[in-house]
């Protein structure tokens, strides 16, 4: 096992990897931004380093200073958490350089599995269902009009890397795909430096389905059963539980084959996720794979009892994993609900500012992962999510009554929150049905607009 682990991130993540390690019996380093000093991460850590000031370009994404803080300290492994340099090929490359195991799969696979368009071709090679589509990326507009054309309408025009949404158009005809070709190629090679698109067609309606898998060196592959992401607002999560409400059990099993199979295909090593488009009709599609830990990843946690950091810590020590396919199961309903710092009577604006009270539910199935407190100056330089609200249940009934009854407890004062939203959400006759997919915010913006403001 590892001797000492530096955490290359902030927030709740870097919380949540520090107390798996503390349970391993490592010790661990803080790295910190000038403006996060006084962050929990910092309190909590055996050391912190300073790597930067404010801008995460000059400090959680400044790798020399980062490998330096690792040198100083005597650390011989890093685990990214998500965001920042999580995904970052070149990052874990120089780490493996340095002697620093990065706790995550190899630059090698990053780069294959971060590349939609091979991930593709790898998922398709293993006998994964994907989105009829190109075979990889398109010279050109015209090309990929050709192709938009063959496949038929509507269709998606893809950033080949990178994700959240950025680079993703949709065409109903050939003129809405010539601009949009365009603008999609552009905003791609702002965000990631690359513009490679490829064409797939459009699944209407669809479910967005995420399966958790762990993959070792000595070549077994286990999933943790699915993940339902679907409330989404501009491609973003903003509510995930496990299960779907839409998965059978003998959809779950052949999904989760599916998964498996393309795992190993890869050849993937670390926690990963394999993430599906289930249409109305119960074809599902691969998407895209995620080579990290997932914000998400505590949902799975509630409904297996597996602690997914652990696995992964033991992974990139040469363990095998610690858990069989055939004992897994899913057990109870788990709901997540992302409390950010925006405000949803505004548009989901960002609000940074000072939280001046600050108290967090609790009972019986209620998890609640923070690093926010009374005081707290939460900066205007990161992402806004300060909070992952956990529900879990008998039933996925039970779950909801909880989830309410703790976003009622939940009380932060000095900055507007999603919370309104949550309320809103866990009181809508289509989501406590299960009856619902990606775009239903979209289609539902004023309704749920009315519901918030009535909170």
């Amino acid at each position: 096992m590892f001797g000492k682990v530096l955490v290359a991130n902030r927030g709740e993540i870097a919380l949540r990897v520090m107390r798996a390690c503390k349970e391993l019996g490592i010790p661990t380093v803080a790295i910190h931004s000038e403006v996060d000093e006084d962050a929990l991460h910092v309190k909590f850590a055996d050391e912190a380093v300073c790597v930067g000031p404010a801008h995460g370009g000059l400090s959680y994404l400044d790798i020399k200073a980062i490998l330096s803080a690792c040198e100083v300290t005597g650390a011989d492994a890093l685990h990214p958490g998500y965001g920042f340099l999580a995904e970052n090929a070149d990052f874990s490359e120089v780490c493996e350089a340095h002697e620093i195991t990065f706790i995550g799969p190899t630059a090698d696979m990053m780069r294959k599995l971060g590349d939609k368009a091979q991930a593709r071709a790898i998922m398709s090679a293993s006998g994964v269902p994907v989105i009829p589509g190109t075979d990889g990326i398109v010279a050109g507009a015209e090309e990929g009009a050709k192709a938009a054309d063959s496949l038929g309408y509507p269709v998606m025009i893809k950033a080949s890397a990178g994700g959240g949404g950025k680079g993703m158009r949709a065409a109903a005809d050939r003129d809405e795909f010539m601009s949009n070709f365009q603008l999609a190629q552009a905003e791609a090679e702002a965000a990631f430096g690359n513009g490679d698109i490829y064409i797939e067609k459009l699944i209407l309606e669809p479910r967005h389905i995420e399966f958790q898998v762990l993959g070792d060196e000595h070549g077994n592959v286990v999933h943790l059963g699915e993940r339902d992401c679907s409330i989404q607002r501009r491609h973003q999560k903003l509510i995930e539980e496990s299960p779907s409400p839409a998965v059978t059990p003998e959809l779950r099993q052949r999904m989760g084959e599916a998964a498996v199979r393309g795992t190993k295909g890869a050849g993937y090593v670390s926690a990963g996720t394999v993430e599906f488009l289930l249409d109305a009709q119960g074809n599902f599609y691969f998407m895209e794979m995620n080579t990290r830990i997932q914000v998400e990843h505590p949902v799975t946690e509630l409904v297996t009892g597996v602690d997914l950091i652990k696995e992964q810590i033991r992974i990139a020590a040469g363990q095998r994993i610690e858990v069989e396919q055939a004992r897994l199961g899913l057990r109870g309903h788990a709901i997540e609900c992302r409390i950010n710092a925006e405000d949803p009577e505004r548009d989901f604006v960002p609000c940074p500012g000072t939280v001046t009270d600050f108290y967090v539910p609790g009972g019986p199935g209620i998890r609640v992962d923070t690093h926010v407190y009374s005081g707290y100056v939460i900066p205007p330089h990161y992402d806004s999510m300060i909070a992952k609200l956990l529900a879990h249940g008998n039933t996925r009934q039970e779950a909801i009554a909880r989830m309410r009854r703790a976003l009622e407890e939940f009380v932060i004062v000095g900055v507007a929150t999603t919370i309104p939203f949550h309320t809103a959400m866990m009181n809508d006759a289509d989501f406590v049905a299960g009856s619902f997919d990606t775009g239903t915010l979209a289609r539902k913006k004023k309704a749920y607009e009315e519901l918030i403001g009535a909170v």
